[in-house]
């Protein structure tokens, strides 16, 4: 996959959310009328694409009705020791990006705690954040590898 695009109503609060994450600009431009990059990080490349007049996301985590794309996923795997401490980590650094700078950050949502759970014959760690604009992201972590 070349890379997965995400519509956002302000795309330098959601290029300062994904940066904190550990993503990296790679190449600014232009779609037609509106600004957009692509930023790579985690494994993966996303592209930001700033929409003009946005509406609210609709709430693909809690809306058991609501049909699309749901999430993207991110192994952390060969990253992170374990998704409790990792997520901890997040929340502090989210909050203290948040009181430096009320405008650009918000204190990090989280939309399920750092759980287990079986798919398949495996078990993973898997935990759920809401990106700047309220797009759920997992984070996910195949124990005992």
């Amino acid at each position: 996959m070349h890379h997965v695009s995400i519509r956002t109503a302000d795309i330098h609060r959601a290029i300062a959310f994904y940066e904190l994450l550990g993503f990296s600009i790679q190449e600014r431009f232009t779609t037609g009328y509106t600004l957009a990059c692509w930023m790579e990080g985690l494994g993966g490349r996303i592209e930001l694409i700033q929409i003009p007049e946005p509406k609210p996301a609709p709430d693909a985590f809690n809306d058991e009705h609501y049909v699309g794309y749901y999430h993207l996923s991110f192994d952390l795997g060969d990253r992170v020791e374990d998704l409790p401490t990792w997520l901890t980590a997040m929340k502090q650094k989210f909050s203290q990006a948040s009181q430096a700078n009320l405008t650009q950050f918000s204190p990090l949502k989280v939309l399920l705690e750092p759980t287990q759970q079986m798919i398949g014959d495996k078990v993973y760690e898997v935990a759920f954040i809401a990106d700047a604009d309220g797009l759920p992201l997992e984070f996910i972590r195949e124990l005992n590898q």
